[in-house]
């Protein structure tokens, strides 16, 4: 396989918004990639391949034939996914290509993927991204784990992203990520909760000045319109996530009650998008609003709706 990772087939598995991102960063320096993802089986494929036409990357038709081309392959789907996907692979990795696994995955998940893909033939690594991917792009702070991680970094970072080792040992790196996540998705599912029940009683303004008043480092407006957008556009993915977080703790010997209701929060967001209470997915204005106020409205008013007629 090729020493040099500017020269790597780089295979990405998931064409949302992260694969996409990646994919556009990579092929501004000349890298070939080709993706895969479920969704170019469905209806939803259009705007996929629109993307990849656009940019230059070759789209596989199965998990098998993009594994069977590519010398790094970049695990990056929702959380559930992220075994069936090594699962899909073994069958056809090369002899010592990289999978990197991007998901948000407990430790447990993170170490059942490694023995499928190593026992192929394969060399996994974990991958921790530790904020969200956008404002960063490539360049998102990248902790790696697992027996390879040492060697990996300075070859990822060769191709611009933004890789530390976090430990020899699987598990380090997605704990430390699944840790934080139960604080910020958390933070996230306790803001549309407060922020929205603040809102029916006529009290937003006063929660706002205590928060303010309690932490003046943080602008709750802003922030708060900005975890509103969030959880809307990508409600269900979070949700899966934090499931995962919520193994994670069961895997520490502990019950996760406030990650479990920090999932069911976030897929109750996601439920509501899903049925277009917030407008058109996928369009311009879908998830932008920047005043929190109108979302939480939306959800205030669907809930009297849905009260009056008993469901």
């Amino acid at each position: 396989m090729m020493t040099a990772s500017n020269q790597w087939h780089v295979g990405l598995i998931g064409y949302g918004e992260v694969g996409k991102i990646v994919a556009e960063d990579l092929r501004k320096d000349g890298v070939r990639v080709s993706a895969y993802d479920i969704k170019l089986s469905d209806e939803r494929a259009a705007p996929l391949r629109e993307h990849a036409a656009k940019i230059g990357v070759t789209l596989a038709t199965s998990h098998a034939e993009l594994a069977s081309q590519a010398d790094f392959i970049l695990s990056a789907v929702t959380a559930s996914q992220a075994v069936p996907v090594a699962q899909a692979c073994v069958g056809a990795i090369k002899p010592g290509a990289w999978f990197l696994d991007f998901n948000s995955a407990s430790p447990g998940a993170k170490q059942r993927a490694a023995a499928l893909i190593d026992g192929a033939g394969g060399r996994y690594v974990e991958g921790a991204v530790m904020t969200s991917v956008p404002p960063y792009r490539i360049k998102v702070p990248l902790l790696l784990g697992g027996a390879g991680a040492r060697e990996l970094a300075p070859l990822l970072n060769d191709l611009g992203f933004a890789a530390k080792p976090a430990s020899d040992k699987l598990g380090v790196a997605s704990a430390t990520k699944m840790c934080r996540s139960i604080m910020i998705k958390g933070m996230e599912a306790m803001v549309i909760e407060a922020f929205t029940t603040a809102r029916a009683y006529g009290v937003e303004d006063a929660v706002l000045a205590s928060l303010k008043e309690t932490f003046p480092g943080i602008d709750w407006e802003k922030q708060g319109a900005y975890f509103f957008q969030r959880v809307i556009e990508h409600g269900r993915r979070r949700a899966e996530e934090v499931r995962e977080v919520a193994e994670t703790v069961r895997e520490a010997g502990l019950t996760p009650w406030s990650a479990s209701g920090t999932a069911e929060r976030q897929a109750f967001i996601a439920d509501l998008a899903d049925e277009g209470l917030f407008g058109i997915k996928g369009s311009k204005e879908f998830a932008r609003s920047v005043d929190w106020r109108i979302e939480a409205d939306r959800i205030l008013a669907n809930a009297k709706s849905k009260n009056k007629s008993g469901e």
